[in-house]
């Protein structure tokens, strides 16, 4: 970092917190702001990105003891001055700081050594700007902190149901025609984002490169759908089987069918259970729920209908909506 960020930067203003805090007040305060203004919280988003580089300088000072010690001396002694570069308006530049510091008007005529050797003097600027001679670079946002991690990149993908639920190693292919190799996680659910570390943008200056989030879209199944670890299917079954029970065929995912057996008199949404056909994960594994489905016959031919009419005389005289209507009319 340069100096002069120092003397125009209020790192204690930045994090919202006073200049006697503790370490554990900065500390609570940076992760509160870093959360708020990440970059994965506000893809795209420019302005955030600057306030978060803002508040990771301010952190990177106040949190190492040497350096905030160092901070807090400069803004102490350089209250309004201000680095110029030769030739640009005067006779100032660094003058003007160390002036004050090693005595003169603007610190002219004054050699900077001491009994001990230059060496002294060395040190004290290389603290101020940065670990080398005179505020030689280290890399790092401002020439501060290490080198800089590169951005990260937000994209998207479309997978088939099987693939997001079985997982599988897929190849995409960023916007800049790179091809990378992704490898899906069993389970992956729609809307879901995966963290592909190190695809994304390369550091500027040698540091580690950013990442790609990559948020997952599911195509809809024909047959099944997702319901958390459970796979859910609708079964249809015949008014005959629902009422006087029989054995079924349900299909998988990705398998051979299943038998279940329907009991007599099962009622249409009734939900059949197939422990551990459902999506299989590090976590645990789901089950297979057969919501059953009465299939009512749309045609049915002239001695259908006598017959069925026939049954309907044999059955009890009741109606299945009476406790329905009397639950409506007691609320």
């Amino acid at each position: 970092m340069a100096s002069q960020d120092w003397f125009d930067k209020d790192f204690y203003a930045i994090l919202g917190v006073s200049k006697d805090a503790s370490d554990a007040d900065i500390k609570k305060a940076y992760r509160k702001l870093a959360r708020k203004y990440h970059p994965d919280q506000n893809p795209g988003d420019a302005a955030a990105e600057s306030k978060f580089k803002e508040i990771s300088e301010a952190h990177s000072v106040l949190s190492d003891p040497e350096e905030r010690k160092e901070y807090d001396a400069v803004r102490a002694m350089g209250q309004g001055a201000r680095f110029t570069a030769p030739g640009a308006g005067g006779a100032g530049g660094f003058e003007d700081v160390f002036g004050g510091m090693f005595g003169g008007p603007g610190g002219r005529g004054t050699r900077y050594t001491t009994q001990q050797g230059a060496g002294q003097y060395d040190d004290l600027l290389s603290g101020l700007f940065g670990g080398g001679r005179f505020g030689q670079p280290t890399g790092g946002y401002g020439g501060f902190g290490g080198p800089t991690r590169g951005r990260d990149v937000t994209a998207s993908t479309t997978l088939d149901f099987v693939t997001a639920t079985k997982g599988d190693r897929i190849t995409l292919q960023t916007a800049e025609g790179r091809e990378i190799t992704v490898n899906v996680p069993a389970g992956v659910a729609d809307g879901q984002k995966i963290r592909l570390r190190g695809k994304g943008h390369p550091s500027p200056d040698g540091g580690e490169a950013g990442d790609i989030v990559l948020t997952v879209k599911v195509r809809k199944h024909p047959v099944f759908e997702r319901d958390g670890l459970n796979l859910r299917v609708n079964v249809p079954v015949t008014f005959v089987e629902a009422a006087l029970g029989a054995t079924i065929q349900v299909p998988t995912l990705g398998g051979d069918p299943v038998k279940l057996r329907v009991a007599p008199g099962t009622p249409s949404g009734r939900v059949l259970r197939v422990k551990g056909r459902g999506v299989e994960t590090k976590k645990g594994t789901g089950d297979l729920l057969a919501v059953v489905q009465v299939a009512v016959p749309s045609h049915l031919s002239k001695e259908a209908e006598e017959k069925l009419r026939e049954f309907a005389a044999l059955l009890p005289d009741e109606n299945p909506r009476e406790d329905l209507l009397a639950k409506a009319r007691g609320h």
